[in-house]
């Protein structure tokens, strides 16, 4: 699905140099690495603020804890995403309120959140899933308009753009992952946060730090949460490529849906909306019927597949607690019931999807007949 490997072979002379240079130093955390590769992110993402943090899970948690979320407040967010968009509201004692997909983009669906907006609402919390961005000028109308934060799950998104601006250049806070199969990924557990306003940039750099402004002085609950510098290199150096790489993947993007048009009547290819530039974070696909039977049948073939994600958040056991049954989002449902993702990084070759695009189609109408 990734090749992490083969991306590093291609850059191994410049990471193993900075790898070493931090050895070499001492200064393993928080060190001048860290601040400088901030600096990077915030010149590349054009956000005022970027704050580094241990993980993309701790980047959201972190986000929630800066605008004050506690117990009994609502985060509207989508049942279709990966776990740790809902576990850290739960983990902070708020509820999420979850918003049916648009099922076209996967992404939430703009037009319901309206509905769902009560009182008790702290903030929307959107993804832009698999690299496609949301429809965040219309969150964010939403969001002004009823006075509650604005955050955007960007695990999936550096480098995607919305009407010309950078995802994480929206709302309040965006949160980002560098876990190793990210577009942009270390080579271990990694995040960041971004903000717009000074004040909440200052909470978030204080909560990764134990609450603490200043050693030892601490001006409020926090965790421990920080980059190392090791990881902090490696990322500093694969961001000057980013863009290359991305700029790959929406050409292997093109080629597969090229490859996929004329069966439309088996395959849903996916929809990109004219105010997007995704960075095809995953390439995934809608497959009518036999969904599981192709997969098997590819994994023999030594192609890999995934399927992001085959239980709706609405449906875990974990989440039972918040309500929530079988046919309350019922795009969310057929998503996760048909959705397939097919190998997507830089690293594939225009054969390699030739092949790969060749055994779905094969593969499909095997199993259709």
């Amino acid at each position: 699905m990734v090749d992490v490997v083969g991306q590093y072979k291609r850059y191994q002379h410049e990471i193993d140099q900075v790898i070493l240079d931090v050895v070499r130093s001492g200064a393993f955390i928080n060190g001048p690495v860290v601040k400088r590769f901030e600096k990077e992110m915030e010149e590349y993402l054009h956000v005022p603020h970027a704050i580094a943090c241990a993980s993309g899970t701790d980047a959201l948690q972190i986000a929630l804890m800066a605008i004050g979320v506690k117990p009994g407040d609502e985060i509207i967010t989508t049942p279709f995403t990966f776990v740790a968009t809902t576990e850290t509201i739960a983990l902070l004692g708020a509820r999420p309120v979850y918003v049916d997909i648009d099922p076209k983009t996967f992404n939430i669906d703009p037009e319901k959140i309206a509905e769902r907006i009560t009182p008790r609402t702290k903030a929307i919390l959107p993804v832009h899933l698999f690299g496609q961005p949301c429809d965040i000028t219309a969150i964010k109308k939403i969001a002004d308009e009823n006075q509650v934060y604005l955050i955007e799950d960007a695990a999936q998104a550096v480098g995607a753009k919305w009407q010309g601006k950078n995802a994480c250049s929206f709302g309040d806070i965006a949160s980002i992952s560098y876990y190793p199969s990210k577009n942009l990924g270390a080579f271990g557990d990694a995040g960041m946060m971004t903000a717009l306003n000074e004040d909440i940039a200052s909470k978030l750099r204080s909560i990764a730090n134990h609450g603490a402004t200043k050693t030892y002085y601490h001006d409020g609950l926090g965790v421990n949460s920080r980059l190392d510098s090791v990881q902090a290199a490696i990322l500093s150096v694969k961001l000057k490529y980013l863009d290359e790489w991305n700029a790959r993947r929406r050409e292997v993007a093109a080629l597969y849906t090229s490859l996929f048009t004329e069966h439309s009547d088996i395959i849903q290819t996916p929809f990109v909306h004219p105010d997007a530039e995704p960075i095809w974070h995953q390439y995934s696909v809608i497959v009518r019927d036999q969904r599981d039977q192709i997969a098997a049948s590819l994994k023999a073939e030594g192609i890999p597949t995934n399927i992001y994600y085959p239980v709706p958040l609405h449906l875990q056991p974990a989440y039972h607690s918040f309500g929530g049954k079988k046919g309350d989002y019922p795009h969310t449902e057929y998503t996760a019931g048909h959705i397939l993702s097919l190998p997507m990084h830089s690293e594939l070759t225009d054969e390699d999807v030739v092949y790969i695009a060749e055994n779905v189609i094969h593969h499909i109408r095997t199993q259709s007949t």
